[in-house]
């Protein structure tokens, strides 16, 4: 039974149930702030750790960090530099983002609203699960399957569109970065395929139920509805699957070849990642060596924190619609 305190006068009674209730979202509001300060803790010890053991071998560095292509820290005059792999790891990420984020928003869209309740239960279970799979399954598949058959479509687009700089140039392989951005669009499209329809399933459906009473097309009200109001969260998931992409090892170590340029032509043996190489040379690496790898892993950590900076201020232009973040 519920009592009450004494009625104050000019106000309502005062429940001792909910005054306990009041009491115990203090503690819970002190936990999430210390769970917030310990991740930021978290992030800025990793910088510091990143900094800390890259500085050696910068001070013994005789090229330009930042502009050089070549990468031979092992040497007995270090030369290394991160464009090249600053170059790769970028074009790789985005290319992959390209081609997941149109499928992966089809794929939700038709899951929360055009397949059956049976049908769409079965397709998000599996849409989980692939998200759940291994980087290195996806990596010996695309190096068995993958390399092979893109040799075919590969010719065929430096045949007829050689004139688009990204599918020109003289030499034509399996393993390319086109093959590489397609394994990564693979790995990243579950991802953004469950978020997207997690927030699509969020929309009001007062929104969606007047669309259609006023004769809009299911399309018309999925555009006017569904889309306006998942926005922000499909940036968001676009964003979490390009982190991944650009941290990704073994799938993209498997299927790259181990090359130092820049160049734009992604049907050739050009290009590679940072953390492709790293996962490659720290195996063999001196200390200044390792040193070398770890400043590249600095300027990937850089380049994550910029770009999801970047998600964030996209976001923050579409207040209304910032809670389906």
């Amino acid at each position: 039974m519920v009592t009450t305190s004494p009625t104050r006068e000019g106000g309502p009674a005062v429940r001792r149930s909910a005054f306990r209730r009041s009491r115990g979202d203090v503690p819970f509001r002190f936990a999430s702030t210390g769970a917030g300060v310990v991740l930021l803790a978290i992030m800025a010890a990793v910088g510091v750790f990143l900094v800390v053991k890259a500085i050696p071998a910068l001070q013994a560095n005789t090229a330009n960090f930042l502009t050089e292509k070549i990468w031979t820290p092992n040497a007995v005059e270090p030369q290394f530099g991160i464009a090249s792999l600053a170059f790769g790891t970028v074009l790789s990420s985005f290319l992959a983002l390209i081609i997941a984020t149109p499928v992966a928003i089809g794929v939700a869209l038709f899951i929360s609203h055009y397949a059956p309740r049976r049908l769409a239960a079965v397709l998000g279970y599996v849409v989980d699960l692939l998200a759940a799979v291994p980087s290195v399954v996806y990596g010996l598949w695309g190096v068995t399957f993958l390399v092979p058959f893109m040799r075919g479509p590969s010719e065929f687009l430096n045949t007829y569109f050689a004139w688009i700089p990204l599918f020109g140039g003289d030499q034509v392989v399996g393993k390319s970065m086109l093959t590489a951005s397609i394994v990564l669009a693979i790995m990243i499209l579950p991802i953004i395929a469950a978020i997207s329809r997690e927030v699509f399933l969020q929309a009001p459906k007062m929104q969606e139920e007047a669309a259609l009473a006023l004769g809009a097309t299911r399309w018309e009200m999925i555009r006017m509805s569904v889309l306006p109001f998942g926005r922000p969260g499909i940036i968001s998931a676009a964003m979490l699957g390009l982190g991944r992409a650009m941290g990704e090892t073994i799938a993209v170590a498997l299927i790259l070849p181990a090359t130092f340029g820049i160049s734009f032509q992604i049907l050739g043996p050009n290009g590679n990642s940072i953390a492709a190489n790293i996962a490659n040379g720290f195996g063999e690496a001196t200390a200044i060596g390792r040193g070398a790898l770890i400043a590249s892993g600095l300027v990937l950590f850089v380049i994550t924190l910029v770009v999801n900076m970047g998600a964030r201020m996209i976001i923050a232009r579409r207040k209304e619609f910032a809670r389906a973040a």
